[in-house]
C-alpha cells in the first residue's frame, strides 16, 4: 500500500482532531480541513489536505495552496476547475473562501510546484520524480505534475 492510500484510511482520525478545540494544534503545521460540497450531488464533506500557506499567518487574505498527488483516483478537488466557494479549518479557525484549481500549464502552477517541492524536497516522491534543488523542476518534471496532480489554490 502507498502511502496516499494509508493516509486516507487515516482521514477520519484526522477530520476528528482537527475539529476538536485545544487538539487541532497537532496537525496545524501541516494539514487543513477543507470542506467541500460535491458540484453534482450536492453532498458535503471534510477532508484533511497538506497545505502551503502563502503571504503571512492567519490565513486571512492569503493564498493556501495544496499540491494533490494520485489526483486521477481523487475527487474532491475537480470541484474546483471552475472557481468554487469552499469552507477551510486551518490552525483553528474557520474560512469561507474561493478554491480553484489551477492550469499546469501557468506560471502560477509551475511556482507553487517549485515553491512546495523547495520547501519539501523529499515529498518528490509521492510524485514519481526527484527534485533536486540546485536545477529545480525540469519542463519535463513540470509536464508529468500536470497529468499526475493537481493544485488548488484558496483565497479568501
Amino acid at each position: 500500500m502507498d502511502a496516499d492510500r494509508f493516509f486516507t484510511r487515516l482521514n477520519p482520525i484526522f477530520v476528528a482532531i482537527g475539529t476538536i478545540p485545544g487538539l487541532h494544534w497537532i496537525q496545524s503545521p501541516f494539514l487543513m480541513l477543507v470542506t467541500v460540497t460535491g458540484r453534482r450531488t450536492g453532498r458535503r464533506y471534510t477532508i484533511p489536505v497538506g497545505y502551503q500557506l502563502y503571504g503571512g499567518p492567519g490565513g486571512q487574505g492569503n493564498r493556501i495552496v495544496t499540491l494533490v498527488s494520485k489526483a486521477r483516483r481523487k475527487n474532491w478537488w475537480r470541484n474546483y476547475i471552475d472557481p468554487a466557494p469552499a469552507e477551510l479549518v486551518l490552525r483553528g479557525k474557520k474560512l469561507e473562501v474561493e478554491g480553484e484549481v489551477l492550469r499546469p500549464d501557468t506560471d502560477e502552477f509551475r511556482e507553487y510546484a517549485e515553491t512546495t517541492f523547495r520547501r519539501m524536497p523529499w515529498l518528490g516522491r509521492q510524485f514519481g520524480l526527484r527534485y533536486a534543488a540546485a536545477t529545480g523542476l525540469t519542463e519535463r518534471q513540470v509536464e508529468h505534475l500536470g497529468r499526475e496532480a493537481a493544485i488548488v489554490r484558496f483565497r479568501a
